[in-house]
C-alpha cells in the first residue's frame, strides 16, 4: 500500500505540473478567444483527436498492453518483451495511419462538396479538424511509450510528458496565432498547428528514458503476432470500457454544438477546471493500480487484489470528496480568478461557473469508473466494462437531450453537467456490482464504516468554505488580482484544514496513510 501511495504521489506531482500548465493553457485560450462560437468550433475539433489521447494515454491501450508486456517480461525475458513492444508499435503505426488517412479524406470530401458552406461554424470546425486529426498517430505512440515506462517502474517522467504538450500549445497562442491574420477565425489556425507540434514534443520527451532502459525500435511485422492480436482484442472493447467519461464529453459536446456552438466553449472550460483534481489524484492512482492489480491477478492473489482495489478506492474518495465540495461552493471565484480577462467576460464567468457546479458532484464517480475499469482489465475482462459503458452512453444521450431542453438559454451548459453526473453514477454502480459478481465480496466493510466520517468532514468543509467566501465578499471583494486570489485560497485553505482535522479526529484510515506519501524518494 505504501508503494501505491508513493508511486501515485510521484505521478501526482508530475501530473500537478502538467495540469497546472494545462490550466495556464486554458487561461491563455480564454483570454485569446473567450467562449464564443469560434472557441466552440476549435474546442470541438480538438476534442475529437484529443479523445484518442484520453482513451489511449489514460485508458484502453495501456490497459490492454501493460498486462501482456509484464507477462512477456516474467515468462520470456527482456528480449522478447522489447520485441513484443516493437510489434505493437509497428501495428499502431499502420492502423493509426490508416484511420488518419480515412478521416482526412472524409473531411476533405465534405468540405469540397459544400455541405458545410452555409454553416460558418461547422465549416470552421471541419477545417480545424483536418489540421489536427493527425495528432492521433502521435498520441498512439505516446500511449505505448507511457505503458512501457510504467511497466518498468517509471511513473514520474511519463506523467511529465503532458507538460511538454501544454508548453507547446501555449507557445502556439502567443507566437503562431498572430501570424495567421488579424481576425480570430483566421488566427485560430495557429492553435491547430500547435496541436500537431505538441504531439511531436510529447512523444519525443519519453525516448531518452526508454533508451536508458534498453529499448531500441525495430520494425516487427504485426501480422500473426500473438501480442498484437491480444492487444487489439482487448483494446477495441476497452476503448469504450475505460473511458466512458471522455466519450460522454464528446457526445454531449457534439449535441451542444448542434444546439448552440457557444455552449461548447463555456462547458469545456468547466470540464478542464474539474479535470485538475481528477487528473491530479484519480487518474494517477488508477494508472498505478493497473500494473499492480495485473501482477496480483497473475499471481492469483485474490485477497491482495481486493485489498489493493479497496484501499485505492478509499484514498480516491477521501481526496476527491474535498475537491468536489470546493468546486461546487467556490466555482465562481475560481473561474473569475483563472479566466476573466481579455475576451472572457463576467458573463462568461457566470456561465462556466454554473457548468462547474453541475459537474463537480460527479468528480468522485468519474474517478471510481477509471479505477474499477482497470480492475477488470487486470483480470483480462474487457467486455464487461464495454457493455456497461454502452448502456451508460445511451443513458447519457437521453439525459443530455432532455436536460438541454429543460434548462433556460444561457444556462444549458448546466444540463450537460447534470447529464454527465447522472450517467457516471449509473456507470460506477454497475461496475462495482459486476466486479463483485466476478471476484466475490469486495469486503468494503472498512470503507463503508469510514464513509459517514468522510461525508461529515466534507459537510463541515463545505460550511467553512461557504461562510469564508461570504465573509470575504462582504468585507474585501475581488477588485484586484490579490483579492481574487484570496477569495479562492482563503476559504479553500480553511475548508481543507477543517476537513483534514475532522477526518483525523474521526480516524479515517486514508488520512494517516496519505500523510506518509512524501517520506521516500519518488521514481
Amino acid at each position: 500500500m505504501s508503494q501505491m501511495l508513493k508511486s501515485s504521489g510521484a505521478m501526482a506531482a508530475a501530473t500537478l505540473t502538467s495540469r497546472v500548465l494545462g490550466m495556464v493553457r486554458e487561461m491563455v485560450y480564454a483570454r485569446f478567444m473567450g467562449d464564443g462560437w469560434v472557441a466552440g468550433a476549435f474546442q470541438l475539433a480538438f476534442m475529437i483527436p484529443n479523445l484518442f489521447r484520453r482513451l489511449l494515454g489514460e485508458g484502453a491501450l495501456t490497459a490492454a498492453f501493460i498486462p501482456l508486456f509484464k507477462a512477456k517480461e516474467k515468462t520470456e525475458g527482456e528480449r522478447e518483451m522489447w520485441r513484443a513492444a516493437n510489434a505493437v508499435i509497428s501495428a499502431l503505426i499502420l492502423a493509426a495511419s490508416a484511420v488518419v488517412g480515412l478521416v482526412l479524406v472524409a473531411v476533405s470530401i465534405c468540405l469540397a462538396s459544400g455541405a458545410a458552406a452555409d454553416d460558418a461554424q461547422l465549416d470552421l470546425m471541419l477545417r480545424l479538424l483536418r489540421w489536427m486529426f493527425p495528432y492521433m498517430l502521435l498520441v498512439c505512440l505516446t500511449a505505448v511509450f507511457m505503458g512501457m515506462l510504467n511497466s518498468r517502474g517509471h511513473f514520474f517522467m511519463p506523467s511529465l510528458c503532458a507538460a511538454m504538450l501544454n508548453v507547446v500549445m501555449i507557445a502556439s497562442v502567443l507566437w503562431l496565432a498572430p501570424r495567421f491574420g488579424a481576425a480570430l477565425h483566421e488566427q485560430i489556425y495557429g492553435l491547430a498547428i500547435g496541436v500537431l507540434l505538441a504531439g511531436v514534443a510529447q512523444a519525443a520527451f519519453q525516448l531518452p528514458t526508454l533508451a536508458r532502459e534498453g529499448w531500441r525500435f525495430e520494425w516487427v511485422s504485426p501480422r500473426g503476432n500473438d501480442v498484437v492480436r491480444s492487444v487489439g482484442t482487448r483494446m477495441i472493447p476497452g476503448t469504450l470500457g475505460v473511458a466512458s467519461y471522455q466519450i460522454n464529453m464528446l457526445i454531449t459536446q457534439g449535441i451542444a454544438f448542434w444546439v448552440d456552438a457557444s455552449i461548447v466553449a463555456s462547458f469545456n472550460y468547466g470540464v478542464r477546471l474539474m479535470e485538475l483534481p481528477q487528473g491530479l489524484f484519480g487518474v494517477s492512482l488508477a494508472t498505478f493500480l493497473l500494473p499492480a492489480l495485473s501482477g496480483l491477478a497473475a499471481e492469483r492473489d485474490h485477497a491482495g487484489f481486493r485489498s489493493t482495489l479497496r484501499q485505492g478506492l478509499g484514498h480516491m474518495v477521501f481526496v476527491n470528496l474535498l475537491a468536489s465540495v470546493l468546486l461546487i461552493l467556490l466555482a465562481e471565484p475560481i473561474v473569475r480568478l483563472l479566466f476573466e480577462r481579455g475576451e472572457f467576460s463576467s458573463g462568461s464567468t457566470v456561465r462556466v461557473a454554473f457548468a462547474v457546479a453541475c459537474l463537480a458532484p460527479g468528480l468522485v464517480l468519474f474517478s471510481a469508473i477509471n479505477i474499477c475499469a482497470r480492475a477488470f482489465y487486470a483480470l483480462g475482462d474487457t467486455r464487461t466494462p464495454m457493455r456497461i459503458s454502452v448502456l451508460c452512453l445511451g443513458l447519457n444521450i437521453l439525459f443530455t437531450l432532455a436536460l438541454i431542453v429543460l434548462f433556460k438559454p444561457g444556462w444549458k451548459q448546466g444540463g450537460l453537467g447534470v447529464a454527465n453526473t447522472l450517467s457516471a453514477a449509473v456507470n460506477a454502480a454497475l461496475l462495482v456490482y459486476a466486479l463483485r459478481r466476478k471476484i466475490g465480496p469486495l469486503q468494503f466493510g472498512e470503507f463503508w464504516s469510514s464513509l459517514p466520517s468522510m461525508l461529515a468532514a466534507g459537510a463541515v468543509a463545505g460550511v467553512v468554505a461557504w461562510f469564508g467566501l461570504g465573509l470575504w465578499d462582504q468585507h474585501l471583494g475581488h477588485a484586484s488580482l490579490w483579492l481574487k486570489i484570496g477569495e479562492v485560497f482563503g476559504p479553500a485553505t480553511a475548508a481543507a484544514l477543517a476537513y483534514a482535522a475532522l477526518a483525523w479526529w474521526l480516524k479515517v484510515p486514508s488520512v494517516r496513510e496519505i500523510t506518509g506519501l512524501l517520506r521516500t524518494p519518488w521514481r
